[in-house]
């Protein structure tokens, strides 16, 4: 996410940062570079002009050119107009104060908008609410198949009809079931098309007419890069949204649709989609998002995310059998899941201030299923007892996983010099961490 741009801005800012002192025609020069890397990066041409605008008016102000650390200072500002480009603060989805609040998901088809109606639903019910969800989409074939999988997954109920071609008609009659069942969040799954037509937008505007949404919410892929700003104009010109939610971000180096869709249609990103599970939704921050394209990582959200994949009675209960020097091959494959459930390795470290700038990080990722896999051919004998892990048990543990006795013996290893870090930091004694992770 954002890789391409980051890495422009960063050779930019290395070539005016630490220096001592900064002429006008050496701001000149890094706004020109910015300004090639923003275009570059697919952001509308408009929003890049007028960020440059912003920078320059600040970075050649008396305060900066006089500074200490000029170069600092230019960076600081930069940081602040993108956090300001890109809406300056998180913004939440309204909630109704008479329940229930009705939120109308549109978008193109392909868009991700089914998978990620599941994935804010999620979100409401992780907060205590009671979502429901409505399966408008009656022209895909097997959509509302999909959604109602999905609400499975979730375990979060799917209103839905194969009855009627009215889409107006379930979602009205969603509404009624939701007050009469305590539900205080309704999330309408609304049909998509593969471009922006007549027939899609008179659709739409007869559901909202219907049920008067609390919030209008546009789901915009964005590897589409502009194509995805201008489907945003036109959702808002002909229906009114919201809010946006951007899907596969994880995919988009440029970041050219995150960069201009507010600006254009001056409305917030609320959301991001980074990955295809249920689970991958987060909610976007512009002054975290600004720091990270910058090179400076995103610890704010690395930490939620840690605090929403680990648990507090299981964190003690892990450090009282790291006290009593009872750390097991269980233990170091519950954790090892606990940080895959956060998300890829490599959007995690990404995170990490500096980072990225690490060239040639190897990320295997799948080693963590192959360490995995060796963990869960031992028997819970040798899961508790490293020390009968002779020959024999290795070539076994080998075949059962798939992998080689140099494999066990290199998961053996490790778990060892884990066992002796943790042993090590009961007396408080700095020491490294051993290399226990895929990079």
């Amino acid at each position: 996410m954002f890789e391409n741009i980051t890495e422009k801005l960063d050779r930019v800012f290395k070539g005016i940062r630490g220096r001592g002192l900064l002429e006008e025609n050496d701001i000149e020069a890094a706004l020109k570079e910015i300004r090639l890397a923003l275009l570059e990066a697919d952001v509308n041409f408009k929003v890049v002009r007028d960020l440059i605008q912003n920078i320059k008016a600040k970075a050649l102000g008396k305060e900066v050119l006089e500074s200490l650390t000029p170069g600092q200072q230019v960076v600081k500002i930069v940081n602040e107009e993108l956090s300001a480009l890109l809406g300056g603060s998180n913004s939440r989805i309204s909630l109704s104060p008479n329940p229930p609040t009705v939120i109308m998901m549109v978008g193109l088809q392909g868009s991700g908008k089914t998978t990620t109606t599941a994935k804010l639903a999620r979100i409401f019910k992780k907060e205590g609410r009671r979502p429901l969800l409505v399966a408008c989409d009656l022209q895909r074939p097997a959509a509302i198949d999909q959604l109602i999988t999905l609400g499975g997954q979730i375990e979060v109920n799917v209103y839905h009809s194969r009855d009627t071609k009215d889409p107006v008609t379930v979602a009205a009659d969603a509404v009624k079931r939701a007050k009469t069942e305590g539900n205080d969040i309704v999330i309408l799954d609304t049909a998509g098309r593969l471009h922006v037509d007549e027939a899609l937008m008179n659709e739409l505007k007869n559901i909202r007419l219907a049920v008067s949404p609390r919030e209008v919410i546009l789901v915009a892929d964005a590897m589409t890069g502009q194509d995805s700003v201008t489907i945003a104009r036109q959702f808002n010109e002909q229906i009114g949204i919201d809010g946006i939610i951007l899907t596969k971000m994880d995919g988009d180096a440029r970041g050219g649709a995150a960069l201009s869709m507010r600006a254009v249609t001056d409305k917030p990103i609320k959301y991001i989609g980074v990955g295809e599970k249920i689970d991958m939704l987060e909610p976007f921050h512009p002054d975290r998002i600004a720091s990270k394209i910058l090179g400076m990582g995103d610890v704010l959200t690395l930490i939620e995310q840690a605090q929403r994949s680990f648990d507090h009675k299981e964190a003690e209960t892990l450090q009282k059998r790291i006290l009593e020097d009872s750390f097991t091959f269980d233990d170091l494959r519950d954790q090892m899941k606990k940080i895959r459930g956060m998300g890829s390795l490599e959007n995690l470290l990404g995170m990490i201030p500096g980072l990225n700038k690490v060239k040639n990080m190897n990320i295997d990722e799948r080693e963590f299923v192959k360490t995995e896999a060796i963990i869960n051919s031992m028997t819970r004998k040798e899961r508790v007892n490293h020390a009968i892990l002779n020959g024999s048990r290795r070539k076994r543990i080998a075949l059962g996983s798939g992998t080689t006795v140099a494999d066990v013996n290199r998961v053996i290893k490790q778990y060892l010099e884990l066992k002796k870090m943790l042993k090590m930091f009961k007396g408080k004694k700095h020491l490294k961490m051993p290399k226990m992770f895929p990079f």
